[in-house]
């Protein structure tokens, strides 16, 4: 059973005595059958707690700094015209009291908390996004992550991973940026993709016809979900493990670079689609040392002329993103590196790619 919850902010040009607000406002409640208590604030204004029929609860406050806020929580299950009647009564009584005095108003759509369809994440630098999520296509609980596809009126099927979202039908500019945005040409080339389970970056490469894709994806549970319900990302090229270009190793890419290092094996083009820079500012946080440890193999099996292609995290990461180009300088050898800004539909935020490629310094 969900919960709603609502609420109206007036923000005021100066305070105002509660005596003077407060009595008109209850009884608007009282005609709810919603009873009050009162709690002390020690000098901060006034605050009242009312509970009413179905499990209606509101929280009425007059701050003392010059605010006047209404939350309303009810049940999902409640009358959505009881309710609406309600705050609607409310929001024309204060808009009277304070007529003149009101700097601004704001009354959002209700926030829905415990739905069996969960539909809000933060972005990367942790504002909240509702989605128009309404349904749950897939859920599996992997050895290495919880896996759900969801469904999007706007965006389509979304890949979500540990509760990120990772890609949705929409995303292509995704997908094309994290490819070199069309300056690159994969034809007949030797190319390594790291994760990418979705097998969006797979399906675009075999498109140009490559010498040979090898793909390293650690979960098969990813990969399962995908070719059923990611069909218009994947197309069918994750229905077998194995093309007339294309190879997908069900394996942990760590140990598959190390081994390729001492083969002495070689790629034109690596992609890492394994993880974002990690949001953390802290260089000795774990997720940087496995983000270091793959650029570095990763550079150590590229042709001198290739190139590695990897996201970075929402523009307004500035420092982790920061640190992310510092760490390039501490690689086993020189690379140079260039990034592009792009807009990812189901991010909702701008995410900037880098490609680094391999230079050699005389």
């Amino acid at each position: 059973m969900a919960v709603l919850h609502h609420s109206l902010d007036f923000i005021l040009f100066s305070p105002v005595d509660s005596a003077s607000t407060v009595p008109s406002l209850l009884s608007i409640f009282h005609e709810q059958e919603m009873t009050e208590t009162v709690h002390d604030t020690k000098g901060h204004g006034y605050l009242a707690t009312l509970v009413g029929k179905h499990g209606r609860l509101a929280l009425l406050r007059v701050h003392s700094h010059g605010m006047v806020t209404i939350d309303l929580q009810c049940y999902q299950e409640d009358s959505v015209a009881e309710v609406d009647n309600l705050l609607n009564a409310l929001e024309k009584k204060l808009k009277a009291l304070l007529s003149g005095n009101i700097k601004r108003f704001k009354r959002l759509p209700a926030l829905i908390r415990g739905a069996e369809v969960d539909r809000y994440w933060p972005t990367s630098d942790d504002r909240l996004i509702e989605y128009d999520i309404d349904q749950v296509l897939y859920e599996e609980d992997s050895a290495y992550q919880n896996i759900q596809i969801l469904h999007s009126k706007q965006y389509g099927n979304i890949l979500v991973l540990n509760g990120d979202i990772n890609l949705a039908d929409s995303d292509t500019a995704y997908t094309h940026a994290i490819m070199g945005s069309g300056k690159e040409s994969y034809t007949g080339k030797e190319v390594l993709i790291l994760g990418g389970g979705d097998g969006g970056i797979l399906a675009e490469v075999v498109k140009q016809k490559p010498k040979m894709i090898t793909m390293l994806e650690i979960d098969q549970k990813v990969i399962d979900g995908c070719k059923t319900h990611m069909r218009k990302t994947c197309g069918d090229v994750l229905d077998n493990l194995t093309g007339d270009c294309y190879q997908i190793l069900v394996e942990d890419c760590v140990p598959v670079l190390k081994k390729y290092v001492q083969e002495g094996r070689m790629f034109d083009y690596v992609i890492n689609d394994l993880t974002a820079v990690p949001i953390s500012t802290e260089p000795e946080d774990s997720m940087w040392e496995f983000l270091r440890l793959i650029l570095d193999l990763s550079i150590k099996v590229l042709h001198p002329s290739g190139k590695y292609f990897t996201q970075g995290n929402g523009v307004n990461m500035t420092d982790a993103l920061t640190l992310y180009e510092e760490q390039l300088e501490k690689l086993s050898c020189p690379v140079g590196f260039s990034k592009e800004v792009v807009c990812v539909p189901s991010y909702l935020e701008l995410y900037p790619f880098k490609s680094c490629f391999y230079c050699l310094f005389s």
